[in-house]
């Protein structure tokens, strides 16, 4: 396991392995002529966002398992980062350092002799502290790109907004005609149960009946109930003529027929007797 792990490419001198390749061909050295900026190595610090990150970068490029980390080679490769990384920024290397620091001493543990095992149990593995860390790390990266990968507000789609207005004017229905039949059958029926057979002649004013509404309707403060304008005692003739006077005055515009909905009592209200229309 200690080569399980390959190292970085180091900077080969003449004969040895070559430090790159260009298009497939190897190239024994670097060329003489070749200008590295001075922060090129900035680019690999913005790869990784911390030691646990590294570090399981490490283990997955070397293609092992986390359970069983080769801590020899992994302390070399992750050394070599850390100096890098000191090299150009000592600020961000210091989170790094610390984990350099835990790996050598989990190394040194590893290669010292393991104390027996007391009541007959095996000595922990010293690593097992951080292959937890690396593990839950790891789960909580997946879990980051999951939900990063769900659509998002201002970068996936945008919200549309409507402008709705509303106006303030309330639209009442008109009286369908036969809601007021309906109502009027009503009222008919009602007077046919408290009625009275007398024969007798009596003259009806449609005028007259048209007075007692407008009063009526002046004493209720111009606002009443369609059923309320009838009295049922009086009979259906009386009753036809004060139905006649109210159609009159509704016609002269003197009074109108209202309805909250469609299906709702029917209210007679007084007006300034101009045309609504």
């Amino acid at each position: 396991m200690s080569d399980a792990i390959s190292e970085l490419p180091p900077t080969a001198d003449a004969g040895s392995a070559p430090v790159a390749r260009i298009y497939g061909q190897p190239m024994a050295q670097l060329p003489l002529d070749l200008y590295i900026p001075p922060d090129a190595l900035a680019v690999m610090l913005d790869a990784f966002e911390g030691p646990l990150d590294l570090l399981l970068y490490l283990i997955r490029k070397a293609n092992v398992n986390v359970l069983d980390i080769p801590m020899a080679p992994l302390t070399v490769q992750y050394l070599e980062y850390v100096e890098a990384m000191r090299v150009h920024n000592l600020e961000l290397a210091a989170d790094y350092l610390v984990m350099a620091a835990m790996l050598i001493e989990i190394k040194s543990r590893m290669l010292l002799p393991r104390p027996p095992a007391e009541s007959g149990d095996e000595a922990g593995d010293p690593r097992a502290e951080l292959v937890r860390r690396l593990i839950e790390y790891e789960q909580m990266k997946l879990a980051g790109q999951e939900l990063n990968a769900l659509p998002q507000a201002e970068r996936d789609f945008h919200w549309v907004e409507t402008w709705v207005e509303k106006s303030l004017a309330v639209r009442l229905p008109e009286v369908n005609a036969d809601d007021l039949r309906a109502a009027w059958g009503t009222i008919l029926r009602q007077a046919r149960l408290s009625s009275h057979h007398r024969v007798q002649r009596e003259e009806l004013s449609v005028r007259e009946h048209m007075g007692i509404i407008l009063r009526h309707l002046r004493e209720a403060g111009g606002f009443v109930e369609f059923v309320d304008l009838f009295d049922t005692t009086l009979g259906p003739r009386m009753l036809v003529v004060h139905f006649l006077a109210m159609l009159e005055l509704a016609r002269e515009h003197l009074l109108e027929l209202t309805q909250a909905e469609t299906f709702a009592p029917i209210y007679v209200r007084m007006t300034d007797g101009r045309s609504s229309a």
